[in-house]
């Protein structure tokens, strides 16, 4: 994933990337279902879509730990 896209993502409040999520693991379910049926032409873009999978929920991850922490600090 280009840099631009990681400040796209970086960008983004919480719930922006927890939608964008879903449609990451729809889409991969989907082009997993056309790997095994034999649709998929460009067989590369699987591995694309984990790695974005990944790329959010890492994100994702990182926002709740800091909010954690920040909430921690303050009790």
């Amino acid at each position: 994933m280009p840099s631009r896209k990681m400040e796209d993502l970086h960008a983004m409040e919480l719930e922006e990337l927890r939608a964008r999520l879903n449609d990451a693991e729809e889409e991969l379910a989907n082009q997993q279902f056309q790997l095994g049926s034999g649709q998929l032409e460009n067989t590369a873009s699987v591995k694309e879509s984990r790695k974005n999978v990944a790329r959010i929920k890492t994100l994702i991850r990182d926002r709740e730990l800091k909010a954690d922490a920040a909430a921690g600090g303050e009790a």
